[in-house]
């Protein structure tokens, strides 16, 4: 039964489980990122945020003042960012049963200038405008000619395609210039006379419906009348309908500002009253976005304890050690897998680090250059017999002395290439110079150009990986990836088999015995 256990649960296995875990959770993560806190896989990904701001200027009478203005609900389609009330003077309080916020003040005169401003991000579309269920709606009253004519709306709107609410708009739109319905569709109206036109011809088919103002979010808009929608309650839901096309749905970058026949600015107290609303737009990342979105979700519990609240400075090094996994991960497949050896096993991986903050061919040009003059100096200093310590130290002491050199060369003439030399490890540039020099003396200058080539291949391949602008991003933004990658190294430790050089080598004993 131990034989059995044992042959059952091989590391092998188990590390193939524990990745699959590994796999499942990075993905219920990602997704959890994604949905609740707006993460993208594009590092270039921006959010929208609109500002609207709507001044309301009037005259005050000498009276105690009451100003009423509707505003976006958070529930219509966009998230609220934040909220910001100027009245100086004024008490503001919040009616969030009708979304509207109320401005109030005793005795003012003269001109009166007031300012709402809202910033709100997040457009979600086709969303369900409201789940409040609404009143019976009773028949108008009409005269029997009235009564003929909206009868012969409701025949006409059968040619109609849509439900119910879409074919009586595409019907009175059909027929609103018709003389013959002159009883029931004005030849001349505005878009709210048509709208409660619409009203009254749904009402009688007792489906509720109700104006709705909204507004287009376009960079440097103005406007003093937001544009009008119909609202209509039907199969158990609320729903918004374009006046002129019938389309279901509020569309992109729209906002409603107020529904209902409720005004849309109400003052007591003053006079020639009027609202202008402007639209700005801004830009920010998902990430700086995460916390608003997960607090919007009531998901921000989770959020508190990521790494995404620690300071900026915090943040760009960890972006630095999120990215760690993934190049010793090519350091394992380029040793492991495919077999090539290099000077040193994460020699390659903090040489690739280098040449992302160096650039690449001033990085690689300038490194060469050191571990050029450096075999020259390694070689000369070995004829001295010198100890092993004593040695090494010399090497990082000329190494030191070269960067120094390099540093102030490439200041005067303003060489970009000798002044990349600063971001190279010190200490891991001697240990190569030194270790390329006992391999030259042990195995010979073959096998020691070998190695250094190796080197070079493998730190060129891992950074062109962590370089990437999007793999970056995916790496900081998508960290619990690299509790995949950790067992991925784990499961490549556990293969025995041939490396892709090592085919190589034994291709000629193949076809011999073929």
């Amino acid at each position: 039964m131990k034989l059995n256990l044992a042959r059952f649960f091989t590391i092998r296995k188990v590390l193939s489980f524990l990745l699959l875990c590994a796999i499942v959770y990075s993905a219920y993560s990602i997704y959890y990122k994604v949905k609740y806190w707006g993460f993208s896989l594009s590092p270039k990904a921006v959010t929208d945020v609109w500002t609207v701001d709507a001044k309301v200027s009037f005259n005050a009478l000498g009276e105690n003042v009451k100003v009423s203005l509707a505003v976006p609900n958070d529930k219509d389609g966009f998230k609220i960012l934040s909220e910001e009330v100027v009245a100086k003077g004024y008490e503001i309080t919040r009616d969030k049963v009708n979304s509207r916020v109320i401005m109030t003040a005793p005795l003012k005169t003269g001109k009166q200038n007031l300012y709402y401003r809202l910033s709100i991000y997040d457009d979600a579309q086709n969303v369900a405008l409201n789940s409040l269920v609404p009143a019976k709606v009773e028949r108008p009253i009409l005269s029997d000619e009235e009564r003929l004519q909206m009868s012969k709306i409701w025949k006409l709107s059968q040619n109609q395609k849509g439900d119910k609410v879409q074919k009586a708009i595409l019907a009175v739109n059909q027929e609103v210039n018709n003389p013959t319905m002159s009883l029931i569709l004005p030849i001349t109206h505005t878009t709210k006379e048509f709208a409660e036109k619409v009203i009254q011809v749904l009402a009688y088919k007792r489906i509720p419906a109700r104006i709705a103002r909204t507004i287009k979010l376009e960079e440097g808009r103005k406007t003093e009348k937001p544009d009008i929608m119909l609202e209509a309650y039907l199969d158990g839901r609320w729903k918004l309908y374009d006046l002129v096309s019938a389309k279901i749905g509020l569309p992109k970058n729209w906002v409603i500002v107020q529904r209902g026949g409720v005004s849309l600015l109400d003052v007591k107290g003053g006079e020639d009253s009027i609202v202008v609303f402007s639209v700005l737009k801004s830009v920010a990342s998902p990430l700086k976005m995460a916390e608003h979105r997960a607090k919007a979700n009531d998901k921000l519990w989770s959020y508190n304890y990521s790494m995404y609240t620690l300071p900026v400075f915090e943040q760009n090094t960890l972006k630095w050690l999120m990215i760690f996994p993934l190049a010793i991960l090519v350091v394992v497949i380029m040793r492991n897998i495919i077999g090539v050896s290099t000077m040193g096993t994460f020699t390659p991986m903090l040489l690739a680090m280098s040449l992302v903050r160096t650039g690449f061919w001033p990085g690689l040009i300038c490194f060469s250059v050191m571990i050029a003059l450096g075999l020259v100096m390694r070689s000369v200093v070995a004829k001295l017999n010198l100890l092993l310590v004593p040695r090494i130290s010399f090497v990082v002491i000329f190494v030191i002395l070269l960067i120094q050199c390099l540093t102030v060369v490439g200041y005067r003439f303003n060489y970009s290439i000798v002044s990349s030399a600063i971001f190279f490890p010190i200490i891991i540039t001697a240990w190569i110079i030194e270790r390329a020099s006992i391999t030259w003396e042990e195995e010979g200058a073959v096998n020691t150009l070998k190695e250094i080539l190796f080197t070079f291949i493998t730190a060129v391949v891992t950074y062109f990986v962590i370089s990437n602008e999007y793999v970056r991003h995916v790496m900081f933004a998508f960290n619990e990836l690299n509790l995949v990658i950790l067992f991925i190294v784990m499961l490549l430790g556990t293969y025995t088999g041939y490396r892709l050089t090592e085919l190589m080598r034994f291709a000629p004993l193949i076809h011999k015995d073929n």
